[in-house]
């Protein structure tokens, strides 16, 4: 069952066009996740299937019934936003009730649902506190709360982790994972945080300057990603993007050579000789052991993270492009320094000049 469709959704500001074109479905009990840098327009995408945006071009379903143009109250979506939006003169009980009273719930429903969403919370004990008596994560959970006793048809999440501290942010990101699955409800989840975005979503939907750059789930996006712009925004360190052309072609074998000089072989499909590539390389792909039918770059070193289950060398080849490499363990790596690092072709992503993914057919 199809529990939310966008069909050419578009929004346009003054005559300017901000969204442009979206096409999306999401299946019910999906949990999806919306995501991209500062100003892609996620949070307008939400906004318009919440209702509180019009729409300027095409058509939002949810279920069965057309919503394009209905009020936000009639949607049956419930949003949490990325302040608590808690009122601080009202107890966490009169915070959860107080949609349910508006709406002329008789007292024992909204008495049920009220105990249902603070137990599945555990805010049993907290019921009857003000926000300025809650943590950070506790103010989350009554904001959230207060969407689950609505007992809406879709969930709708605006940044929602995004002003707690690290450590409380990784304990809601597992609070919020575990209460999709207890639910089982459609949730659609905005957010420019990756590991968010990486860990909670069933799919990603990557937006770039108002378009749909790519939709997959998370590893897909992350192994094979459609485009250039994909490629480098998902991953932390960022991907290494090196130029490369294509020097000699037998069959669909291809050798390229990288800026500086170096070569490699890689099967694919789509170019011809003197066609120049980007190739991508994930920094957890580096090895600093050599690898068999791999080759070698020497790396000047600038800088050092080391994490001690890992580390991170950040620096610049030869011909001057700069790299990152997240190596296994300590490694004994020194700045400044050179370090000798080993890349298996197998694992080298191309892009053509537009941008776009070339098929490989060697990974």
């Amino acid at each position: 069952m199809t529990a939310l469709v966008l069909a050419g959704v578009g929004k346009s500001y003054d005559g300017v066009e901000t969204i442009r074109g979206i096409d999306l479905e999401v299946a019910a009990g999906e949990f999806v996740v919306l995501v991209g840098s500062s100003g892609c327009g996620k949070s307008t995408v939400l906004r318009m299937i919440a209702g509180l945006e019009d729409v300027s071009a095409g058509t939002i379903r949810i279920g069965e019934r057309d919503v394009t143009y209905a009020p936000a109250a009639a949607r049956g979506v419930a949003m949490v936003f990325q302040s608590y939006a808690l009122y601080p003169h009202m107890t966490v009980r009169e915070n959860l009730s107080f949609g349910l009273r508006n709406m002329r719930t008789p007292r024992a429903a909204i008495a049920a649902q009220v105990n249902r969403a603070a137990t599945i919370l555990e805010l049993d004990e907290l019921l009857d506190r003000l926000p300025h008596q809650l943590s950070g994560g506790q103010r989350q959970r009554v904001a959230i709360g207060r969407a689950i006793v609505r007992n809406p048809t879709l969930f709708l999440f605006d940044e929602p982790l995004s002003n707690l501290d690290a450590d409380l942010r990784v304990r809601m990101r597992h609070e919020l994972s575990r209460l999709h699955k207890r639910l089982g409800s459609t949730m659609i989840y905005v957010t420019h945080d990756q590991v968010e975005a990486m860990t909670l979503a069933d799919r990603l939907v990557v937006l770039d300057q108002g378009r749909i750059s790519q939709v997959g789930t998370p590893l897909e996006i992350y192994d094979r990603p459609a485009n250039l712009f994909t490629a480098a925004f998902i991953g932390s360190p960022r991907i290494n993007l090196l130029e490369a052309t294509l020097i000699e072609q037998q069959g669909r074998a291809g050798l390229f050579e990288l800026a500086g000089g170096t070569r490699f072989a890689k099967r694919c499909s789509g170019l011809r000789m003197g066609d120049r590539t980007t190739v991508g390389l994930r920094p957890e792909h580096v090895r600093s052991d050599p690898v068999a039918d791999g080759f070698a770059l020497e790396l000047e070193v600038e800088a050092i993270e080391a994490l001690g289950h890992s580390t991170f060398v950040y620096g610049h080849l030869d011909h001057g492009a700069e790299f990152r490499a997240r190596l296994e363990g300590h490694q004994d790596v020194r700045t400044p320094g050179r370090l000798t690092i080993y890349i298996d072709p197998a694992r080298l992503l191309l892009f053509d000049a537009d941008g776009n993914a070339i098929t490989t057919l060697d990974t």
